[in-house]
C-alpha cells in the first residue's frame, strides 16, 4: 500500500514534528507492504523531488507563509498525482488538511494530532468548521498521549477514533550517554519560544545557588533571554549553544545531571526532548500542562512535574534533585528503563504500520 504523509516542512528543517515524520516515514519504510512518501512544501517558489533516508520526498513550491503556515497551491496536485492508498496528515497543517479534502477526499486519512491550534485564534474561525470535517472523515487519529486524547476539545466529537501512538526516538543515540556531570549542571534543549517558559527558568536560577544553565537550541527569544540573563545578574552561570549538530547534542546531555522543560503553555504538546532526556538517563523537571509532558515524565518517577509560571517551584524541584544524588541516579534508571519500553521509534512504526493495515484490511474486505 502507498502511504503519503503530508506536513508542512521535513528536513532540513527541524523541529519535533518534521524529525517524527523523517524518522518515522523511515522506519515505515522497512515493512515490506508499505510504499511511504512525505510529501512537504520547500523553503522557496521551487518545487523538488529528492529522497532523504531512503524515502522519496516531494517538496512543492510556496508562495508565501501566513502564521506560520507554508501556502502552496501545488500541494493537492501533488498529492492526487501520487495516487495514495492512505494519506497521513501532521496536524496542525490546514493547507494539507484542505489538499486531501480537495484532492483525494476518498482515500482514507490518518491523522497524528500533535497539538491543538492555540495562538491562531482569527485562523480557527474560518479553519473551525473545516477541522471539524477533516476530524469526522479521518479513518483514524493518532493522539500522542492519554491526557491529549482525554483534554483536547476537538478531539471529544471523536474520541472513539482516537488511538494514542506517542512519538518516538533513535535510542541507541542516548542510551549510551556516560554523565561527567558536577551536581550542578541544568539542561534544556529546544526553540526559544515563549511557549517554552525559559524566562521563568532563568528567574528560577536565582534561587538556586551555584547552579550552571545550558541553554541548546535558537529562536526568537534569544536577544530577550540574553538581556534577561544579564539583568538578573547570572552572567557566566547561563551559556547558550545555539548551532549544535545532533552528533554534538549528545554530549550536551552528557554533561548534564538534569534536564528541565519549563513550558508554560499547552502549545508544549509532547515534549520530545524529554524522550530524549530519559532515555539519556537524566531526572527531569517539567511543569503541568494537561498535556503528554507529564505522560513522558512521570512525577515522582522519572523527575518531578511542578504548576507552570512558578520560578520559585522550579527552583524548588532542581534543588531537591541536585541535592540528592541517588534520588537523580533512581529517576533517571526508571526513565531510561521506560523510554525504551515506550518511546522507541521501531516501535511506534510498528504500532502505526498496524494502523494502516487495519484499514487496508477493511477497505479490502468492503470491495474499496
Amino acid at each position: 500500500m502507498r502511504v503519503v504523509h503530508v506536513y508542512k516542512d521535513v528536513f532540513p528543517v527541524t523541529g519535533g514534528i518534521e524529525n517524527h515524520v523523517r524518522m518515522v516515514c523511515r522506519e515505515l519504510s522497512t515493512f515490506p507492504d508499505i510504499d511511504v512518501h512525505i510529501l512537504a512544501t520547500s523553503l522557496d517558489r521551487r518545487s523538488s523531488v529528492d529522497r532523504l533516508d531512503g524515502v522519496q520526498v516531494v517538496r512543492t513550491g510556496r508562495i508565501a507563509t501566513i502564521a506560520s503556515t507554508p501556502i502552496s497551491p501545488r500541494l493537492p496536485f501533488e498529492l492526487r498525482r501520487l495516487q495514495p492508498d492512505i494519506v497521513h496528515l501532521h496536524f496542525p497543517y490546514p493547507v494539507g488538511e484542505v489538499a486531501w479534502l480537495l484532492a483525494t477526499a476518498k482515500t482514507p486519512a490518518v491523522i497524528t494530532y500533535h497539538s491543538d491550534v492555540l495562538r491562531q485564534r482569527t485562523l480557527l474561525r474560518f479553519y473551525g468548521p473545516i477541522l471539524e470535517q477533516v476530524l469526522r472523515r479521518a479513518a483514524r487519529i493518532l493522539v500522542t498521549s492519554p491526557a491529549y486524547r482525554e483534554t483536547s476539545e476537538w478531539l471529544q466529537p471523536v474520541i472513539d477514533r482516537c488511538t494514542v501512538i506517542p512519538l518516538g526516538i533513535d535510542l541507541p543515540r542516548f542510551t549510551d550517554v556516560r554523565h561527567s556531570g558536577d551536581g550542578k549542571t541544568l539542561l534544556f534543549v529546544g526553540r526559544f519560544r515563549y511557549y517554552k517558559g525559559l524566562h521563568y527558568l532563568l528567574e528560577a536560577l536565582t534561587l538556586i545557588p551555584d547552579a550552571h544553565l545550558i541553554l541548546v537550541g535558537n529562536g526568537f527569544k534569544e536577544a530577550e533571554l540574553r538581556e534577561q540573563a544579564q539583568r538578573l545578574g547570572l552572567g557566566a552561570r547561563v551559556e547558550f549553544a545555539t548551532a549544535v549538530s545532533d552528533e554534538e547534542l549528545v554530549h550536551f546531555y552528557e554533561r548534564a545531571d538534569l534536564f528541565v522543560l519549563p513550558a508554560c503553555e499547552r502549545t508544549e504538546a509532547f515534549g520530545m526532548v524529554l524522550v530524549e532526556a530519559t532515555a539519556a538517563a537524566l531526572p527531569c523537571v517539567s511543569t503541568e500542562l494537561g498535556t503528554g509532558t507529564s505522560y513522558v515524565n512521570l512525577d515522582g518517577v522519572t523527575g518531578l512535574v511542578v504548576p507552570p509560571r512558578n520560578p520559585e517551584a522550579l527552583a524548588r524541584a532542581c534543588r531537591t534533585l541536585l541535592e540528592d544524588p541517588a534520588l537523580r541516579a533512581r529517576m533517571g534508571k526508571a526513565g531510561r528503563a521506560r523510554t525504551q519500553e515506550l518511546f522507541s521509534i521501531t516501535r511506534v512504526a510498528r504500532d502505526v504500520a498496524s494502523v494502516y493495515r487495519e484499514i487496508w484490511q477493511y477497505r479490502q474486505g468492503n470491495g474499496r
